[in-house]
């Protein structure tokens, strides 16, 4: 079979061509995009017959050349923002001395192994075909483009499929990406297979692949839940599929007909996925791993302190104090798994706020007449901008109930961001406008007593005590009497 060049999916093709002619393929998951007509950044390309330091020299002088793993007969090139995997043809030895952990294999590259078992030692056969780039002929030697037709991930060898088991991480990450179904013969032995001798980094790598790249976090996580990875990777989390709740409250029901805490977090990810992309708020990589680690983790919780409590003249699933509870499970998820920072941004401080405070929204809705000014900028004053995210999960765990998808903010969200405009809130007007620098030129010596005379002014502040630096001045003066005064009296 051939294909047209039209249908490639990629740059830089006649450039490749013209270095190597028909000795460079584009193979897995290259090819496989494009009969899915999935656009890529990056590229992975075969060449055959060429050594590897020929291949340096050739590509060196189009663009950025990386060979970090030249021992492995692969070289890293960039071009105009693309991004290259060049390999040789290779096969993989399994060392079964070793525990299984994604290292625990001799590899063997060579420009002359044949490019049928380079093929072989691939992951799933919608990933183990190639195609020529000058000739445009497929290699599919056992029914990639069949199976991509029947959307199935089929092992291409069931005899070493298990001996690297992040390829069962990865089987959730394509599931949930490619919308493909998992061969029913991979459940049973992924239950069996020992996962924990991978690397956190590499855990968290395909965690964040699958977040990132699926349109429903619920297929991948659900995934990881049929195949065992919950169980043995991410133990904190298995448990929230064994911690019922209260059927009045949560009607959402698992496979299985029970009302768990895992069926209302799988609802509450993709709700906060529909939102963040249907809203006003900006949706990059960043934002979408805040987003749905915040909804995953949200009820984390409830597996410490659900309990039967008489309640409402009847007995009831109860799970008090769970937000605190969870924000310090959450905190020591992060720190086991080494997750503080995603692309420069503390992802990890912000989610634990928000498991913390995810109630916070729905609790001053219910008080809404009650409370004023300093209370609403003392919410705004934990996020700032952020507070889109409090907000967001918040309507998603309201309507992980069983609701059904939402696409926009409900009244509850609606009411807090206008209150917000209303009252003036912003980066700016929360600014302290009275320093600890204003207090020492008053006589104020730096320490706890400066401390808590600062809380106290800009506690006057946020409730409109005062309008400016000048009006401050006078109210820090009276305080600093009233600690003078305390003093002396001691």
């Amino acid at each position: 079979m051939k294909i047209k060049k039209n249908k490639y999916n990629f740059n830089d093709i006649s450039l490749f061509i013209e270095l190597f002619g028909e000795r460079v393929f584009a193979v897995g998951g290259s090819v496989r995009d494009i009969f899915l007509k999935h656009k890529r950044d990056d590229i992975d390309l075969l060449i055959v017959k060429e050594e590897i330091d020929s291949i340096i020299e050739k590509l060196s002088e189009y663009g950025k050349i990386n060979v970090v793993g030249k021992n492995f007969g692969i070289v890293l090139f960039s071009k105009d923002g693309i991004h290259y995997e060049i390999a040789l043809p290779r096969i993989d030895i399994t060392d079964k001395s070793k525990k299984s952990n994604h290292k625990n294999f001799i590899i063997k590259a060579d420009p002359d192994i044949p490019i049928l078992e380079d093929l072989k030692r691939r992951d799933f056969v919608c990933n183990s075909m190639a195609l020529n780039l000058k000739t445009g002929e497929l290699i599919d030697p056992f029914g990639g483009l069949q199976d991509i037709k029947n959307k199935i991930l089929r092992m291409t060898n069931e005899n070493s499929f298990f001996d690297d088991p992040l390829r069962i991480l990865r089987g959730a990450r394509f599931a949930a990406t490619l919308n493909f179904s998992l061969e029913k013969k991979i459940y049973d032995r992924a239950n069996q297979t020992d996962m924990t001798g991978l690397s956190k980094e590499r855990i968290i790598e395909e965690l964040f692949k699958m977040i990132i790249r699926s349109k429903f976090p619920s297929i991948g996580f659900t995934e990881y839940f049929k195949l065992g990875v919950l169980k043995q990777l991410f133990p904190e989390i298995y448990k929230m599929t064994l911690t019922i709740q209260d059927s009045s409250f949560h009607p959402e029901t698992d496979e299985q007909g029970h009302h768990t805490v895992w069926k209302h977090t799988l609802l509450t990810m993709d709700n906060i996925v529909v939102l963040a992309e249907k809203e006003r708020f900006e949706f990059n990589e960043v934002e979408r791993l805040i987003l749905v680690l915040s909804a995953l983790l949200h009820d984390i919780g409830k597996v410490k302190t659900t309990e039967w409590n008489w309640k409402r003249g009847r007995m009831t699933i109860t799970s008090n104090n769970h937000d605190f509870v969870g924000s310090l499970m959450g905190a020591e998820f992060f720190k086991r798994m080494n997750i503080n920072s995603y692309r420069g941004y503390d992802i990890k401080e912000l989610i634990v706020k928000l498991i913390k405070f995810h109630h916070r929204v729905n609790d001053y809705w219910k008080i809404r007449e009650e409370i004023g000014k300093k209370t609403i900028t003392r919410l705004y004053l934990e996020f700032k901008d952020d507070i889109k995210y409090l907000i967001l999960l918040d309507v998603a765990d309201k309507n992980g109930r069983g609701g059904g998808l939402v696409d926009k903010i409900d009244e509850r969200g609606e009411w807090l961001l206008k209150t917000i405009e209303e009252y003036n809130i912003n980066k700016e007007t929360v600014k302290p406008v009275i320093m600890g620098r204003d207090l020492i030129k008053l006589g104020v010596s730096s320490g706890p007593v400066m401390g808590k005379i600062l809380s106290e002014i800009f506690d006057i502040q946020i409730d409109d005590g005062f309008k400016d630096k000048e009006e401050g001045l006078l109210v820090a003066k009276e305080i600093i009497k009233k600690y003078i005064k305390e003093e002396k009296e001691e």
